[in-house]
């Protein structure tokens, strides 16, 4: 099964916000290439809410490009057999922290946001980190913080508010 066939069975079998997951359906159904950055008029993306072990905080990254906090996340590559590996990659290489595992269930939400490539249709999961876990800034990050969940409202904007708000229902 190929990235593009996962990406829409995923995408099929989500439960919720069903007028935007459909057009990430209908947006694969127009462009073949929807799931890479080389689509000009979007893609889809994946992302990770890294959550610590204690489940009481969330791990964002200072995006270096966009100088917002945000949840780990990026472009599918050809290495990604799923989306859930595509958001279980990005969240290690973003996070530094190896041994994430996805919470069960699928996606925990999904979020259509402009960036300066292009749309970007994110299918959002959340991760746990193991215990002991130490993060380590990439060269896409400026910084890297944990946050109790009440306090990421003071630093991200409403999309990663609502993916933290998502993850604690699902925790």
């Amino acid at each position: 099964m190929s990235l593009y066939d996962d990406a829409v069975l995923v995408l099929k079998g989500y439960q919720g916000q069903d007028e935007l997951r459909q057009s990430y359906l209908d947006h694969l159904a127009a462009h073949p290439d929807g799931m890479w950055k080389s689509c000009g008029d979007g893609h889809i993306t994946a992302s990770a809410l890294v959550i610590d072990p204690a489940r009481e905080r969330v791990l964002l990254t200072l995006h270096g490009k966009l100088r917002m906090w945000l949840q780990m996340g990026g472009h599918c590559e050809p290495v990604d057999a799923t989306l859930a590996d595509a958001a279980l990659r990005e969240g290690t290489e973003e996070s530094g922290i190896a041994g994430l595992t996805l919470l069960p269930g699928g996606p925990v939400r999904l979020d259509r946001h402009h960036t300066p490539c292009a749309w970007h249709l994110d299918v959002q999961y959340a991760a746990l980190a193991p215990d002991g876990a130490v993060e380590a800034i990439s060269d896409e990050s400026l910084d890297l913080r944990w946050f109790p969940y009440a306090e990421v409202a003071e630093v991200a904007d409403t999309s990663v508010v609502r993916l933290v708000e998502a993850t604690c229902a699902r925790l």
